[in-house]
């Protein structure tokens, strides 16, 4: 696959125009991307801001040092020198090309003060402490750029560019292994989800009894309360379930789950409510009835963190409950009509 590097080449301009086009043709002739201040777009963004953009987005970066220092940014330094010690910050690859002979070059292309060779000189030094290479030409410039990039893509191979399509067909296998991943990590997921959570198998479950408290009213037949008491019963936690999962496939708050538990279950406390010594047999044929059967809360409460407990059912910040993909799963194991296998003849 074909993978184009984009260079980022910063100098001196004026003093340095020539040497910048043999170095932009030498990275042409090697596939390579050139970028730098000619290149840079109009842009409403200052301008140290775009400069380290497109440094950001380059693979490789060079700085050619001639006779000049540059002009100045607000922080007293170069935008050549704060080009190259940002290069060096983000850990870009970089190779700087001083002149060879320093004092060959025109004086119209160096520097005019003392201050400005005084910073000039000491860029240099600073270059020194990394890769460097010396040039004294246009042509010998561009023959060495050309050299050290091969060199560098060899040594500290970068992401570089490809093309839209041969990068999609390189990562088309990548893309279905993961897909391949994905999708067993979600069946893992589903599956997981299924089961109990562990340490369960310690609850209380199943066939396993809890025992419900209700606090009962009785009524004659005029509707007057005649009789106020607490009966309990014995239920089992799949009875219980069986009781309110149909409910849970949607958000049911504890209240509606506490009706319809007391629903599920007031024949069975009018059952031992009949039992009771404390109600003669004579009053129900009086015509004493029960009004109501109400779940206490305590035992709501329990319920609900049992049955969170062993996975069946889960809660959201609103105080709604619902089924887990284990509680479907057990509803539909408790409820579902099987089908009736033939009997033979």
């Amino acid at each position: 696959m074909d993978r184009r590097y984009q260079v980022f080449v910063s100098s001196t301009y004026d003093d340095l125009r020539e040497e910048r086009n043999e170095v932009m043709h030498a990275l042409l002739e090697l596939d390579c991307i050139p970028a730098g201040m000619e290149l840079f777009p109009a842009a409403d963004e200052d301008q140290w801001t775009l400069i380290k953009k497109v440094i950001d987005d380059c693979d490789y970066y060079v700085v050619i040092v001639g006779g000049r220092y540059g002009s100045l940014h607000s922080s007293g330094k170069s935008y050549t020198q704060m080009e190259y010690e940002y290069a060096l910050s983000k850990q870009k690859p970089t190779i700087a090309f001083l002149h060879q002979e320093a004092g060959s070059i025109p004086a119209a292309k160096t520097e005019s003060t003392d201050e400005g060779k005084q910073k000039l000189e000491e860029f240099r030094q600073l270059a020194k402490t990394k890769a460097v290479k010396y040039w004294s030409s246009p042509s010998d410039l561009g023959s060495k750029v050309s050299r050290s990039i091969v060199q560098l893509t060899k040594s500290r191979p970068a992401a570089g560019w490809v093309r839209a399509d041969e990068a999609a067909e390189v990562a088309a296998p990548e893309i279905l292994s993961l897909r391949q991943r994905i999708d067993e990590l979600s069946s893992e997921l589903r599956k997981a989800a299924q089961r109990p959570p562990e340490g369960s198998a310690e609850l209380a479950q199943g066939n396993d009894e809890y025992r419900l408290t209700f606090d009962t009213v009785f009524v004659d037949n005029e509707g007057t309360e005649v009789w106020e008491s607490g009966h309990w019963l014995s239920a089992t936690w799949n009875a219980i379930f069986k009781a309110i999962a149909p409910h849970l496939m949607d958000w049911s708050n504890e209240r509606e789950i506490q009706e319809i538990l007391e629903e599920r279950f007031k024949t069975a406390v009018e059952e031992v409510a009949a039992k009771d010594p404390d109600l003669a047999p004579g009053k129900w044929k009086q015509g004493i009835t029960l009004s109501t059967a109400t779940l206490i809360e305590s035992d709501v409460k329990t319920i609900l963190v049992q049955l969170r407990a062993l996975g069946l059912i889960t809660r959201r910040a609103a105080g709604a409950w619902m089924l887990t993909p284990l509680g479907d799963e057990t509803m539909t194991r408790l409820i579902a009509v099987r089908k009736k296998r033939p009997t033979k003849s």
